[in-house]
């Protein structure tokens, strides 16, 4: 495709003194055409004066001409079809090695993701976002020379905090994760949970005495001890710091127990509690400035009106932070420290305000670099049984969604007697292997905007689109590699052959592999990656049952067809590697 881009940008410049840009469509072409890949030649109608028709055509029989590898061409209604030798599919072909971006010019990129509360443990809906950040730090990365970042920022204060720290000194009676058997970050989920609970009965008994729904919500004795807690804190309070302290530990360490399973790294991590002070200082001094303004409670806020936005608060009256007070802060302190081309947040989408109103902010500050910032907003996942809340305790925790499906890959193994000769050890680590991949690439196929219904039984499934389907595409073809070594087949560069249409289409396809990864690294999008692997699957094993590999006689054709499955396999396994998915060589 890019030699073919270059020769048609010489047809443009010479038939029509035309110097073509990035405006040059090239695409497979359709099955029902004869052809390999279809050029759209609409775009320089107005400035050559001909017909569709006719450009094509002129445009064909320059490439017929000028390039040895065009074999020939067809006209259908303004689209050039352009019918490649078999010598020139086959080189092209052989000649491929790990996909590689041809994006422009390489990036210093810092990318935030998973951004916790300390206050619950890692739930599905954290599992996007971790499995997103982390993808798309590894398709960022794949592009030559690039500098990626990966940091996670906790949000390890505030007033969500103050409730799991108050209901455990209220009814905790000293517990801790050791004593309760559980994992601490569980263990703190748990109180945040209780607190929800025993507020809503505060409120309903006020509710009952006659006070509105928002004044009973204010007057619960449970919200405003909260609050005192959160002033205390802001204030340096020992006792109130040294709880914090602990229960933030025990967070801590079921979090990083909890990525370890998916994976997940992080180059840097940042906390909230380190990074507010910094935000609050840039605030005082915009107010000081005039940039923002106090009401007569003390809070500040600043007006975003003549933006299309409306007046966010900056400060509370009480002087302690909100959420963007500390990402303020953040933005700041991370662009001093790294000075980046841009910086990434994968973040849901219903923080969209959110960072409208933060980059408003940083310009007001008079931060150059505030147009660098880029949110990657992403849709929320629900479960078929509907959304999930944490405050109600109804969310599906990571941990034991990552267990089930280990249960459930072991089980389906065993029942399609996938596993059944293998050594225990291969099978738990195969087992755990495949129950990964059918989480990561049940949230990663569905592109990033959209919100998702995930649905555990359907994603462990090994046919369909799903992460095991591939993953037993792949341990096809290296039982196939190794019975070709059995049967001391040298399977060398082939001698040039005739290609069959099935051999054409899939050959065709791992070209194309290429351009999907600059597709994915341009969108955000591991989705791209994601739905070209599953399609490439689904082509290779068409190719496997309709032409015979190993009992083909033919040996030039036996050869090639092996060369073609080898290539498939690699490309599948870089690919699922840039997702975070590993692969197992036998099932």
């Amino acid at each position: 495709m890019e030699q073919l881009i270059v020769e048609i940008k010489n047809a443009l410049k010479d038939l029509f003194q035309i110097e073509a840009g990035n405006e040059i469509q090239i695409q497979r072409t359709r099955k029902e055409f004869k052809g390999d890949y279809s050029i759209n030649v609409f775009p320089w109608v107005k400035q050559i004066r001909k017909s569709p028709d006719e450009i094509a055509r002129l445009i064909g029989n320059y490439l017929k001409q000028n390039n040895s590898n065009v074999e020939s061409y067809e006209v259908i209604k303004g689209f050039l079809n352009i019918t490649l030798t078999h010598n020139a599919l086959i080189n092209s072909f052989i000649s491929i090695n790990k996909p590689k971006s041809s994006c422009s010019a390489p990036e210093k990129i810092l990318i935030e993701f998973s951004s916790p509360n300390t206050n619950k443990p890692l739930h599905l809906g954290h599992i996007r976002n971790n499995l997103l950040g982390d993808s798309i730090s590894k398709i960022l990365s794949s592009k030559p020379n690039n500098q990626v970042i990966k940091v996670n920022l906790v949000n390890d204060r505030g007033i969500h905090i103050c409730k799991s720290m108050l209901a455990w000194k209220k009814w905790g009676n000293n517990i801790t994760p050791s004593i309760a058997g559980k994992k601490g970050d569980k263990l703190v989920g748990d109180f945040y949970v209780l607190f929800d609970k025993e507020y809503k009965k505060q409120v309903k008994e006020l509710i009952e005495q006659g006070f509105g729904i928002e004044e009973a919500e204010k007057k619960a004795p449970l919200i405003i001890e909260a609050q005192e807690m959160l002033q205390k804190w802001e204030h340096g309070d020992k006792e109130t710091h040294q709880l914090w302290e602990k229960m933030n530990k025990w967070v801590y360490e079921g979090f990083e127990d909890t990525y370890a399973k998916l994976g997940i790294q992080f180059d840097k991590i940042y906390y909230e509690s380190e990074t507010y002070q910094l935000g609050k200082k840039y605030v005082l001094e915009g107010l000081e400035k005039g940039l923002f303004y106090k009401k007569d409670d003390g809070s500040v806020w600043v007006d975003l009106t003549t933006n299309g936005l409306d007046e966010k608060l900056l400060l509370r009256a009480d002087g302690t932070s909100v959420y963007i007070t500390q990402d303020i802060g953040t933005a700041i302190l991370r662009y001093n420290e790294y000075m980046p081309d841009k910086m990434i947040y994968v973040v849901g989408n219903e923080q969209i305000y959110h960072f409208q109103v933060l980059k408003l902010v940083l310009e007001k500050l008079g931060f150059d670099w505030a147009d660098k910032i880029y949110h990657l907003s992403y849709g929320m996942v629900e479960l078929p049984e509907g959304k999930m809340k944490s405050r109600e305790g109804t969310v599906v925790d990571a941990d034991d969604l990552i267990e089930e499906l280990n249960k459930e890959a072991q089980k389906i193994s065993n029942e399609l007697g996938k596993l059944k000769d293998e050594d225990p050890n291969y099978i738990e680590k195969a087992t755990q292997t495949i129950a990964l991949a059918a989480l990561k690439y049940y949230i990663l196929k569905v592109d990033p905007e959209k919100n998702m219904l995930f649905n555990p039984k359907e994603s462990i499934d090994f046919d369909g689109n799903t992460g095991p389907f591939i993953l037993y595409t792949y341990t096809r073809i290296q039982s196939l590699i190794r019975k070709a070594k059995e049967l001391n087949i040298d399977v060398n560069t082939p001698l040039l052959c005739n290609l069959n249409d099935k051999e054409k289409e899939i050959i065709k396809m791992c070209l194309e592999s290429h351009h999907i990864l600059d597709e994915a690294i341009e969108k955000y999008s591991p989705a791209r990656i994601a739905n070209y692997v599953y399609a490439l699957c689904k082509e290779y094993n068409q190719f496997y049952q309709q032409c015979p590999i190993l009992k083909e006689e033919n040996t030039q054709t036996r050869n090639m067809r092996l060369i073609i499955s080898d290539k498939v396999a690699e490309i599948i396994k870089y690919l699922l590697s840039i997702l975070g998915i590993n692969v197992i060589d036998k099932m």
